[in-house]
């Protein structure tokens, strides 16, 4: 399946970059690369959006929130639910993953690697707090269905993964 162009107009990201994800607040739907496009027209603002995970429950949320910072600056819109193509922790940017990790979440690792920590116990996540490779699986689930809990053997603090989606 070809991607679809994301498409945004400038004038917009700005408005969108304040929208925080509902279930990590440090990060914004920006960051996150959950908006697909945003552009204007006829002033109506139309705004399509990406779920992490089908049926992920923030999107409501996230919906309404968009809806909101954009009224407050003035414009009318419409949220549209894309679901293909599916997201990927790979639309989740350079920042995203910067404010993540200091946030103390390990940011996702590539697909095979990913495969590697989660199925075989390799040990090369990143402790968000130490930086230690020396760090091991507890749970394949951590406080969200798209994380994992880890601990670090070094520091002995315990922290979410961000588990790759692709």
């Amino acid at each position: 399946m070809v991607e679809e162009q994301q498409h945004i107009d400038e004038i917009l990201i700005p408005i969108l970059e304040q929208v925080s994800d509902p279930e990590i607040p440090v990060l914004s739907i920006m960051d996150m690369g959950v908006v697909r496009s945003a552009i204007i027209e006829n002033n109506l603002v139309k705004v399509k959006i990406t779920p992490t995970y089908s049926g992920c429950p923030a999107m409501d949320v996230i919906g309404d929130d968009i809806k909101a910072a954009l009224k407050k600056a003035g414009y009318e819109s419409e949220i549209e639910l894309i679901l293909a193509p599916a997201w990927t922790t790979d639309w989740i940017t350079p920042r995203g993953r910067k404010a993540l990790e200091a946030y103390g979440i390990a940011a996702p690792l590539e697909a095979e690697a990913d495969k590697d920590v989660l199925l075989h116990g390799k040990r090369i996540v990143k402790c968000p707090q130490c930086g230690s490779t020396n760090t091991r699986l507890v749970s394949q689930f951590g406080s969200t269905a798209c994380k994992a809990q880890f601990q670090c053997d070094d520091c002995h603090e315990p922290f979410d993964y961000f588990k790759c989606l692709k």
